[in-house]
């Protein structure tokens, strides 16, 4: 009786004992945690100084929004911050 053959073997990347390592990401730079500390406090001393009457042009809506406009600022910076 002849011997058959059977399935030829076929190396195949698709299967890996070990998986691919991530690549690490660099960190942030030192300073970016202090400078948005910073502007998120700029941010809030605009807002109190507004309403201290101490901003030039005596208490004005356009201070406040943009007081909350640097708050908003640090958050989205926060985001980042790895």
């Amino acid at each position: 009786m002849p011997k058959s053959k059977g399935r030829q073997k076929r190396r195949s990347s698709g299967y890996n004992l070990a998986p691919a390592r991530k690549k690490r990401h660099k960190g942030s730079p030192r300073w970016y945690g202090p400078a948005i500390l910073a502007v998120m406090g700029v941010g809030v001393f605009v807002i109190v100084a507004n309403y201290m009457g101490i901003m030039p042009g005596d208490t004005k809506p356009l201070w406040l929004f943009a007081g909350l406009g640097l708050i908003a600022l640090g958050f989205v910076g926060t985001m980042f911050w790895y």
